[in-house]
């Protein structure tokens, strides 16, 4: 048919879940469609698990960045290197979602460094203005769960790397 929208009535024994039916004018936009749907129920995965919504823009991680450099600079040695790496690491987000928006990444992540070192925590950036602003006043926001699961991964990545290389290294001394 030629509708945006099709229901389908007259079920005898609804359930309590649904179907979306997609359609597309090739595969590349039934795909992707696809995708942006699936991100889209991941999302609301993520809320019915946990019910906390955070700022979005790349301000968790700038700010949680922020917090592991301070207390690296209160650590030395291996410990103060790790630290340091993690939160260079998590850089990486704003730093991709800056070049993604078609903005100077070095530049937008040095003043959204600076921003939150001046106790600016909510400010992000704005993907539709293409600046740094305080994302919480423009509604951008996602799950907490989204930055707590991929901090946990990275982390569980990390150690699993260790391990490997203790191994390695066991192996070659032993």
């Amino acid at each position: 048919g030629t509708s945006k929208c099709v229901k389908i009535t007259g079920i005898a024994h609804q359930g309590k879940t649904s179907s979306i039916l997609m359609r597309g004018s090739n595969k590349l936009m039934l795909d992707e469609a696809h995708r942006s749907l699936h991100d889209a129920l991941c999302v609301i995965r993520c809320l019915v698990k946990k019910r906390f919504l955070i700022a979005g823009g790349g301000a968790p991680e700038t700010e949680l960045s922020r917090e592991l450099m301070l207390h690296a600079n209160t650590l030395t040695g291996a410990d103060s290197y790790c630290f340091k790496a993690f939160a260079e690491a998590l850089e990486i987000i704003p730093y991709t979602l800056s070049e993604n928006a078609g903005l100077n990444p070095i530049g937008t992540v040095t003043e959204l460094r600076n921003r939150h070192a001046q106790g600016e925590k909510a400010t992000g950036i704005n993907v539709r203005k293409g600046c740094i602003t305080n994302i919480l006043e423009e509604n951008v926001v996602q799950p907490l769960l989204v930055s707590t699961s991929s901090v946990t991964l990275a982390s569980e990545c990390v150690r699993s790397i260790l391990k490997i290389d203790d191994i390695v290294n066991a192996a070659r001394n032993g």
